[in-house]
């Protein structure tokens, strides 16, 4: 049996959430609470880089989000979540590297920076930059580099989410818009929806993390 320790608080947790519902796969559950869960030794000994999500299977343990992807893909492939051309496979990857790298960092910054300092401007400028790369990458098609749903729209998807919470529209951007509300009209996107309470929540631990990263990296000053 599938279990999945996760809290839905995590967007990298709801990428794994989201692909095994989409997968229509039977899985256990077991929540982490992030006020300290995930330091206690039972946890540590799943994973000793106290973070989630761990997806366990039949004595296999995984971490790392987009490592558990590929994996539910490659044994569980129908529905398929990847396309099979190397053009295609190649722009879902680039896809999910560039939210985890380019998207999900200004993201961050929006939440933890004052709306009128630099940072926050330049957070804005460098979404503006990924989305605009988006919507051309996406063209005409209903999801990245396929007709059907990948794993580079989950990825993507989750994301963005949080941009439209941060009241970052796709207005600009008609043909992203269109391929969100598609997104959204699907029952596990709408199952793993952050409540406004829980974002509230999920704003408040990203400032802790960034402070406590913060303290890490001057030394404590």
């Amino acid at each position: 049996m599938l279990k999945l320790y996760y809290n839905t608080l995590s967007p990298n947790v709801r990428r794994v959430w989201l692909t095994l519902l989409e997968k229509t796969l039977t899985f256990e559950t077991v929540l982490i609470k992030l006020d300290g869960d995930q330091f206690q030794p039972e946890f540590l000994e799943i994973n000793p880089f106290h973070h989630i999500p761990v997806l366990e299977d039949d004595g296999l343990r995984l971490v790392e989000s987009l490592a558990i992807m590929d994996y539910l893909e490659a044994k569980y492939p129908t529905p398929a979540l990847l396309p099979t051309s190397p053009e295609a496979l190649a722009k879902v990857r680039m896809v999910q590297l560039l939210t985890a790298n380019e998207l999900f960092p200004p993201v961050v910054q929006l939440i933890c920076q004052k709306e009128d300092s630099p940072q926050f401007t330049r957070a804005k400028q460098k979404l503006e930059t990924v989305l605009q790369f988006f919507s051309d990458l996406l063209g005409n098609s209903p999801y990245f580099a396929s007709d059907q749903l990948t794993l580079g729209d989950i990825v993507a998807g989750a994301a963005i989410s949080l941009l439209l919470k941060l009241e970052i529209n796709l207005t600009d951007y008609p043909n992203m818009d269109q391929w969100f509300k598609r997104l959204m009209q699907r029952e596990p996107w709408q199952k793993t929806e952050l409540s406004p309470e829980d974002f509230k929540q999920f704003k408040r631990r990203v400032k802790v993390l960034v402070k406590l990263r913060t303290r890490e990296l001057t030394g404590g000053k």
